[in-house]
């Protein structure tokens, strides 16, 4: 489900657009006897904060050609009554396979870059590479094709001073597109394009102040910044892990912070809140719980298996007030036993073996052809008839594209995506989760 949002959001995102772009001089934090600018930061935010403003209206414009796009394979596919996967399917195998010589001279232009690897160890990859660039060429010349066939008529521009959410940004056969439809489209991509600019700003302007601070407390202390920190961190480590490191510097960090009178000025965009459907998909804990995690997921790639883990330990001290849900969102292009991984753990679900059975999955991440995922569901002691039915079933396989074309309308485009009472987590560890858990709990 789409979530509504008012007009009067698009005036919050342009009064945005001048907030994302940061001066030099701007103060992004006080301390006692310091005063951190823009300018006290990498070069390489610097640039990135500098250059913001520009890449915005290029990633809006971006933003606008796929939902066109979209639109017109929307409307292609009902009056041909064929679904858009079939469509873009049968235009991607119009895409000639790269030919040797091809994959030469990609691999010869690109030899800086590639640090002496040979071609014979490089020449798959390239060959994918450039087919998915030929198919997605063809995808295009499709696209260009039904703009004149279902007669596409420029608006104003998406990035026009003064765009109000009732203006017209293009027309198709007939129907107006508004920039509220535009805005609520691109809502997560505009989103995550100024939090990751904020997120950056923000780790190198915490990591200036800790390091002004520690000089500070070093001086003040008589001793070395290496001494000081190795006796509050270093020293204090037992299992010596980086989530050890990682508390034990945080925990510091808020001593130093309340000590010297740390003052974060610069502000991060407020998080985006989505109506995330949990529908009927497996679940674990009270149905009432205040905080609801949930987690799209790929049982083949290798990210979801690292992550798991690392979220299960960080649900683990809020016993009771989690509701943690896992919805599909098998990556097709690029893991081809993803789909029928997550068919097979439907089917264990249907015999309330899910967890146990994905457990599996995420342990064998190499064996997830056919035969394997049955004898997973043997092994876990799962009816094979039954399962074989299930994992077969057309009801199952539904079950797996809602969960597909729901995570499609939340800006999903890769897993793990976790969300914690609607936010997506943006730091994927142990104390990421955490943060947000807690800040859903209204601890933060």
């Amino acid at each position: 489900m789409k979530t509504f949002y008012p007009l009067v959001l698009l005036l919050t995102f342009l009064l945005g657009i001048t907030a994302f772009a940061q001066k030099p001089d701007d103060v992004l934090a006080t301390a006692t006897g310091h005063t951190f600018r823009l300018r006290d930061l990498p070069q390489a935010t610097q640039k990135a904060a500098g250059e913001a403003p520009a890449q915005l209206k290029e990633v809006r414009t971006q933003i606008f050609e796929q939902m066109i796009g979209e639109r017109l394979l929307q409307i292609e596919s009902k009056a041909s009554n064929q679904p858009i996967s079939k469509i873009l399917a049968a235009e991607k195998a119009k895409a000639q396979t790269p030919t040797d010589a091809e994959i030469k001279a990609f691999y010869d232009s690109k030899q800086s870059q590639l640090n002496g690897q040979p071609l014979e160890q490089l020449k798959q990859p390239i060959l994918k590479y450039l087919k998915a660039q030929a198919e997605q060429k063809k995808v295009g010349e499709l696209v260009a094709r039904l703009r004149t066939k279902y007669k596409y008529i420029a608006g104003k521009d998406i990035n026009s001073v003064g765009l109000g959410g009732t203006d017209v940004i293009a027309t198709i056969n007939g129907q107006p597109i508004t920039a509220k439809d535009y805005e609520d489209f691109g809502r997560s991509a505009l989103f995550d394009m100024r939090a990751s600019l904020a997120d950056q700003i923000l780790n190198d302007l915490n990591e200036a102040v800790m390091f002004a601070l520690v000089n500070d407390e070093a001086k003040a202390q008589n001793i070395g910044s290496d001494a000081l920190i190795a006796r509050e961190v270093t020293d204090k480590m037992k299992d010596f892990s980086d989530d050890e490191r990682e508390a034990l510097t945080n925990a510091w960090r808020k001593q130093l912070y309340s000590k010297y009178k740390v003052q974060i000025l610069y502000k991060a965009p407020e998080p985006l809140v989505q109506n995330i459907s949990v529908d009927d998909d497996p679940a674990t804990g009270p149905a009432n719980a205040p905080v609801t995690v949930v987690m799209f997921s790929d049982f083949q790639c290798s990210a979801c298996s690292a992550t798991h883990p690392v979220l299960k330990k960080a649900m683990e001290p809020y016993a009771g007030k989690i509701r943690f849900v896992v919805r599909d969102f098998p990556l097709e292009s690029i893991h081809e036993n993803a789909w029928r991984a997550a068919l097979a753990a439907g089917a264990a679900n249907a015999q309330g073996k899910f967890f146990e059975y994905t457990e599996v999955l995420y342990t064998h991440q190499d064996a997830l052809d056919d035969a394997s995922l049955k004898k997973y569901a043997a092994e876990l002691g799962l009816n094979a008839k039954q399962f074989e039915l299930d994992f077969n079933s057309e009801k199952t396989a539904a079950e797996v594209r809602k969960d597909i074309a729901d995570g499609e309308s939340y800006g999903i485009n890769g897993t793990p995506t976790i969300y914690v009472n609607g936010v997506r987590v943006r730091n994927n560890s142990l104390s990421g989760f955490r943060d947000a858990i807690d800040a859903a709990l209204g601890k933060q």
